[in-house]
């Protein structure tokens, strides 16, 4: 359905656990998901300015711009990246994701909510370093999995129907409210 329907882009229709000979953190069609990349693109959280963490009223001054292949986390902080992958999730489907165990059993929670029926875009994600130690995300390598639930029926109304403020994402996005 993924391919056929153009759902993941770019789509890997096995899982990958080497790229040039090197082992990396597997990607791609899993067992009953897809296991998707986080890109290059991070914003790390900072305590720099002391601000108060307010969803309905977020500042993107307390975030420090990262490009490249390997994020360092500080402790007890998080970071957010995209995925590699672009989205377009049918009427009757909806997602769950989940973070991948090799980051889990290092004190790193991946956070990314449900894609609704009729979401697209980049997915944004969110890593928190649990520990006292910085923690590493490797870009470009798996980081979490998508299990899609098909339903019999479309939803009555859809994330586009909603006209959804995180509709058609391109970039790591901040809280919109």
């Amino acid at each position: 359905m993924a391919a056929e329907q153009g759902m993941i882009e770019p789509f890997v229709d096995r899982q990958v656990s080497q790229v040039e000979g090197n082992r990396v953190i597997s990607f791609g069609t899993s067992s009953y998901g897809y296991d998707i990349r986080c890109s290059n693109e991070f914003k790390i959280f900072t305590n720099i300015h002391t601000a108060i963490v307010d969803p309905k009223a977020f500042s993107g001054d307390s975030f420090v711009d990262f490009s490249g292949d390997v994020c360092v986390v500080p402790p007890n902080s998080f970071a957010l990246a995209r995925t590699v992958e672009y989205f377009r999730i049918p009427r009757n489907v909806l997602t769950v994701c989940l973070g991948k165990s090799t980051y889990a059993r290092c004190g790193i929670i991946v956070n990314v909510t449900p894609f609704e029926p009729e979401w697209e875009g980049y997915a944004t994600l969110e890593f928190s370093n649990t520990t006292p130690l910085p923690a590493k995300i490797y870009a470009n390598e798996g980081v979490a999995q998508v299990i899609f639930f098909e339903a019999t029926d479309p939803c009555e109304t859809s994330y586009k129907d909603r006209k959804g403020k995180y509709q058609g994402q391109v970039g790591v996005t901040l809280p919109i409210t």
